[in-house]
């Protein structure tokens, strides 16, 4: 069994001693304990740092892609070289690598293959009143549309297995966390949390520059990700709504027509027209997007299909083995 640990890094010359310095080499139930590191275009000495500091693997994008693209590479790079389970940390060695050994410890029980670390969100001093709203919000909605139990959803600290990965797409270009939870609740992954430590800030946030911006992008994020995975309710419930309001509208100006007052309230036949067409096309609207859901789903079985072929882990070549002696 073979753990890789991999660190999307933008920048990190100065933290990334310190957080190398709390990883194991030895994690019970893995013969193998790997470091991997994505240097996402940094301008600093982030790569020579991860070399000194004995990282094992380094991938290094030429310019700045963002979390998630950096966390995607990761995983591609995990199993193009045989990793069994993958954890994803941060550099900034915001989480307690004491807690590695629970974090896998699901997986190792043939229990989950996604396993989340959930952080003490109302114990963290450094996050603001906001924030921690926020991260209360943004895990609620994911529980909601990925049907999971996950408290703690904007965690990046988890481990996967091998499969779970291979199964993992990202669409948002701010972050990964709450989408592959998603993906995952979606795509019957089992997932599951356990509680994990934090230690003390090396650094401000990258993702949060301020409290208005988190704000911001969190919203969008969370209303993105109503439209891309519950497409059908969200355009059928605007549609609905818009109709609704329009048979209203429109239920109103017979009202007054046939009671002979029909002349003064034209534009409530005006306005109802207007709703009842944004209804219709709406619901239409709704019918398109599930139908391109039902279509990236396909494609993303294909491509699922496509790395098991190309990248096959140690199961499959033993299966493939025992297929080939028996023929």
């Amino acid at each position: 069994m073979k753990l890789i640990i991999q660190i999307p890094c933008f920048n990190e010359a100065d933290a990334l001693p310190i957080t190398l310095k709390e990883l194991p080499r030895h994690v019970p139930g893995f013969d193998s304990v790997e470091w991997l590191v994505i240097n996402d275009g940094s301008t600093d000495d982030t790569a020579e740092t991860a070399l000194n500091n004995g990282v094992d693997h380094l991938v290094s994008f030429t310019q700045n892609q963002g979390l998630a693209r950096a966390f995607l590479a990761g995983l591609d790079s995990c199993i193009k070289l045989g990793a069994d389970v993958i954890i994803n940390t941060d550099a900034d060695n915001q989480y307690m690598a004491a807690d590695i050994p629970a974090l896998v410890a699901p997986i190792l029980a043939g229990k989950a293959d996604v396993v989340i670390g959930a952080r003490p969100i109302n114990e963290i001093a450094s996050f603001s009143l906001a924030k921690k709203i926020l991260q209360k919000a943004g895990s609620s909605v994911v529980r909601f549309v990925s049907k999971t139990n996950i408290p703690d959803a904007p965690s990046g600290f988890r481990a996967m297995t091998r499969e779970a990965a291979m199964r993992f797409n990202v669409f948002n270009d701010y972050t990964y966390t709450l989408e592959t939870i998603i993906q995952a609740g979606q795509k019957s992954i089992a997932t599951t949390a356990v509680p994990v430590r934090v230690n003390c800030n090396l650094r401000p946030s990258r993702l949060v520059k301020s409290n208005s911006s988190y704000i911001r992008k969190s919203l969008v994020t969370i209303v993105r990700i109503f439209v891309v995975y519950k497409a059908f309710r969200f355009f059928m419930s605007v549609g609905l709504t818009a109709l609704s309001l329009g048979l209203l509208g429109a239920i109103r100006f017979l009202y007054y027509y046939f009671t002979g007052d029909g002349a003064g309230h034209v534009q409530s036949l005006i306005l109802a027209s207007i709703l009842l067409g944004v209804g219709f096309q709406t619901m239409l609207t709704a019918f398109l997007a599930d139908l391109l859901a039902v279509n990236r789903r396909l494609m993303e079985d294909v491509q699922y299909r496509v790395k098991k072929l190309e990248y096959p882990g140690t199961e499959d070549q033993h299966s493939g083995t025992r297929k080939n002696q028996q023929q």
